[in-house]
């Protein structure tokens, strides 16, 4: 099992930048699937960006053009810089990686952290 600790959450004012980090606990990192996934108030957990083995990003139509999400197979840890942010930003961001291991899938999620976004 690989355990992933997010972390770089808080509070911002509309229009500013917060960076958030997930660290993954085992080298399987280099080989998954890694992607963030936000969870506001009352409705369900939704898609924000992904990034494959190789570094091609894919993004929600919502966070297109301010949030970039990178990866640093080193370190184990894949980041997402969110800028210009909006207060219809504000979740809670849950970090997921996914991989192949002996012809079965896995995944795992992170604890999630919390952005707040004031207007």
């Amino acid at each position: 099992q690989v355990q992933l600790v997010e972390s770089g959450g808080g509070l911002v004012q509309a229009g500013g930048s917060l960076r958030l980090s997930c660290a993954a606990s085992s080298s399987i990192f280099s080989r998954a699937f890694m992607g963030w996934y936000r969870a506001a108030p009352g409705q369900q957990r939704e898609l924000v960006a992904t990034i494959t083995v190789g570094g091609d990003a894919n993004y929600a139509d919502s966070v297109k053009g301010r949030f970039t999400i990178s990866r640093d197979n080193g370190k184990n840890t894949v980041y997402l810089q969110m800028n210009s942010l909006k207060p219809e930003d504000t979740a809670v961001y849950y970090c997921n990686a996914q991989w192949v291991r002996f012809g079965s899938r896995f995944d795992s999620w992170g604890q999630g952290t919390q952005v707040t976004v004031s207007s």
